[in-house]
C-alpha cells in the first residue's frame, strides 16, 4: 500500500480491540529466555517485526545478524551475543547504522568483549570477535542516554562471574523501562538491588530459572486508541489484555489522556475508554515515556490544546528524527511544534483549522509511530497517510483494527 486515506466515522464508535503484545516486554523476555537455554514457555509473543526479528536472530547460526531497523534488537543482541562469546557481524538498515551504539560497546569492552567497528566508530555495523571476562564488575554510565543500553547490560549481568554494579550519572531517563527489565529478571529468579537515591543498580551472579511468562498487551499501541476516543465525537472503546499494574512506562497514557478528554476504567479484561471534557492546556515531561510524545502532540494540535513537552531529546535518534518529523507534519494540520528552550522545552500550538483542500498528506519517514499517531486525525477530517506499511514494526494489525471503527481506502 502506497497510501491510506482515512475518513471520519459516520456513526458512534463502540468497539472491543484485542491489542498486539508489547514488543518491549517481549524483547526482554526473548533475551532472558535465551539466557535460560530457551527452556522457558513464553505466551503471547509479539507479532511485531522487531520481536519476530529478535526471535529469528536468536535462533540463527548465521555469521551476520541483520536487525533491519530494530534499535532494541540491535542493542539487546549485541550484549547477548557478546557475553555468550558468539562471533557475529551486527548490522541493519542505513538509518539503523546512523543510530549510536558507542556507549554500549564501550561498556561491553570494559567487561571483556572484543568488538570492532566496520565503518564509523560509535555506529553499526560492528563485529563481535569473542568475550574474555576482564574481571571488571562495575560500570559508570550516563543516565540520560537510551535506557536500552542499560537494560541490555542488566540482562547479561547475572551471567558474569562477579555480577555487575552500574552507577548512573545525572538524570535517569526512561526509568520505567529499566524497572521493567529488572522486574522481568526477577520473575526468572534474579535478585537485584536498585538504589534510586544514589542511582546504582547491583546484580549478583546467578543462573536464570526457566519459568512460564505471559507477555502483556502493548500500552504504546493502546495510545493510538486513546487518540481515537479523544478525537471522535462519540466513542467508547474497550482495550483487551492491559493491566492496571503494568510494567510498561507507556501506561502513563492513562494519566496524560485524562487531561485530553479520555477517562480509563479498568475491567477484568482490560481498560474501558470513555470521553470526558478536556483541559485547555497540558504540560508533560516525557522523559519516562518518550514514545507517547507523537501521539499526544497530534491530539493536542487537533483539539487546540496548548501542550508543553519536555524530555523528548531522545526522539532525535529514533527510527527518524521524530522532533523534526513532528515539526514538518504538524504544519500540515495548521499547528506548530516550537523549540522554546534548546533541547529541553517544546510547545505545540494550533494556528488554523485542519485544511481540507487538499487533504493533508502525512509523510511517515519510515517510522511506525508517525503513521499511527497521525491516522486518528481521520476521526475529525480526511487524512492521507503515506507508506502505511511501516506499522508492521510494532502493530501489524493496526489498519485492520482501525477498519472496525471507521472507513479507509488505499490510494
Amino acid at each position: 500500500m502506497k497510501s491510506i486515506l482515512v475518513h471520519p466515522p459516520q456513526q458512534p464508535i463502540r468497539a472491543e480491540i484485542q491489542l498486539a503484545a508489547s514488543k518491549s516486554e517481549c524483547n526482554r523476555a526473548l533475551i532472558i529466555n535465551a539466557l535460560t537455554g530457551f527452556q522457558s514457555e513464553l505466551t503471547n509473543i509479539s507479532e511485531a517485526r522487531d520481536s519476530q526479528t529478535m526471535l529469528r536472530l536468536l535462533n540463527s547460526t548465521d555469521a551476520v545478524a541483520d536487525v533491519i531497523d530494530a534499535g532494541t534488537t540491535m542493542r539487546f543482541l549485541t550484549a547477548y551475543f557478546a557475553v555468550t562469546n558468539q562471533k557475529k557481524t551486527m548490522t541493519g538498515t542505513p538509518r539503523m547504522c546512523e543510530r549510536p551504539i558507542g556507549i554500549l560497546v564501550d561498556a561491553l569492552r570494559k567487561l571483556g568483549a572484543d568488538i570492532t567497528y566496520e565503518k564509523v566508530d560509535g555506529y553499526p555495523p560492528l563485529q563481535l570477535n569473542g568475550f574474555t571476562y576482564s574481571g571488571n564488575n562495575e560500570l559508570t554510565m550516563r543516565g540520560d542516554v537510551s535506557s536500552q543500553y542499560i537494560s541490555a547490560l542488566l540482562m547479561i549481568a547475572p551471567q558474569l562471574p562477579s555480577g555487575l554494579k552500574i552507577k548512573l550519572e545525572g538524570e535517569v531517563g526512561s526509568r520505567p523501562y529499566i524497572e521493567m527489565t529488572l522486574n522481568q529478571m526477577a520473575h526468572f529468579g534474579i535478585e537485584y538491588i536498585a538504589d534510586w537515591e544514589h542511582n546504582t543498580l547491583t546484580i549478583p551472579p546467578f543462573k536464570y530459572q526457566p519459568k512460564p511468562y505471559a507477555i502483556e498487551s502493548d500500552w504504546s499501541g493502546a495510545s493510538y486508541w486513546y487518540s481515537i476516543v479523544a478525537l471522535a465525537d462519540d466513542a467508547e472503546v474497550e482495550l483487551l489484555g492491559l493491566k492496571k499494574d503494568s510494567l510498561q512506562g507507556d501506561s502513563a497514557i492513562v494519566d496524560i489522556m485524562r487531561h485530553l478528554g479520555v477517562e480509563s476504567a479498568f475491567t477484568d479484561r482490560g481498560v474501558l475508554l470513555t470521553k470526558i471534557p478536556a483541559k485547555a492546556s497540558l504540560g508533560w515531561d516525557f522523559t519516562n515515556c518518550p514514545d507517547l510524545a507523537q501521539t499526544v502532540a497530534v491530539v493536542a494540535a487537533v483539539k487546540k490544546i496548548r501542550l508543553s513537552l519536555t524530555g523528548i531529546e531522545s526522539l532525535k535518534i529514533k527510527e527518524t528524527d521524530r522532533v523534526f518529523a513532528l515539526q514538518q507534519e504538524l504544519k500540515k494540520l495548521g499547528a506548530e511544534l516550537t523549540e522554546i528552550e534548546k533541547d529541553h522545552l517544546y510547545e505545540v500550538t494550533t494556528l488554523t483549522d485542519i485544511p481540507t483542500d487538499p487533504v493533508p498528506s502525512i509523510h511517515t519517514y519510515d517510522d511506525h509511530r508517525m503513521a499511527m499517531a497521525f491516522a486518528p486525525v481521520g476521526m475529525v477530517s480526511d487524512i492521507l497517510i503515506q507508506e502505511p506499511g511501516v506499522v508492521v514494526k510494532s502493530y501489524p494489525g493496526y489498519w485492520k483494527d482501525l477498519a472496525k471503527v471507521t472507513t479507509w481506502e488505499e490510494v
